[in-house]
């Protein structure tokens, strides 16, 4: 299966367990693998023929800066089921979203936490 890929992308938000993530937010980075006949796309240069990136960005920038998650497992499942639901030429996602800073004393990169979902047949 083709791929696009959007590699890293950065938001804010106020995702986490602790009061204090809630209320002082921080940076997440997200990763996001659709997968998608392309060759058509390809063949004929029409937009209309494949997933528009910059559109999936900005859904998924609504999902991670528009609402509160305790968990980042929960952020990640519903920018899959949204991709999913908009996008119908996706038949799986993977995403990855990007803690780098969890609030506590650790020294590491940062935890991630990585979702693979396949539309539903039907």
């Amino acid at each position: 299966m083709d791929k696009i890929i959007l590699s890293r992308m950065q938001f804010f938000g106020n995702h986490g367990v602790f009061p204090e993530e809630n209320t002082l937010g921080q940076r997440f980075y997200v990763d996001v693998e659709l997968m998608l006949p392309l060759e058509q796309a390809g063949k004929t240069d029409d937009l209309n023929a494949t997933v528009h990136y910059g559109e999936a960005f900005f859904l998924i920038k609504a999902i991670v800066e528009g609402r509160t998650y305790k968990l980042i497992e929960a952020l990640a499942e519903n920018i899959a089921s949204e991709l999913l639901h908009t996008y119908t030429s996706i038949s799986e996602v993977t995403v990855r979203v990007i803690k780098p800073h969890p609030p506590f004393a650790v020294i590491f990169d940062g935890v991630t936490i990585e979702i693979n979902r396949k539309r539903a047949l039907q």
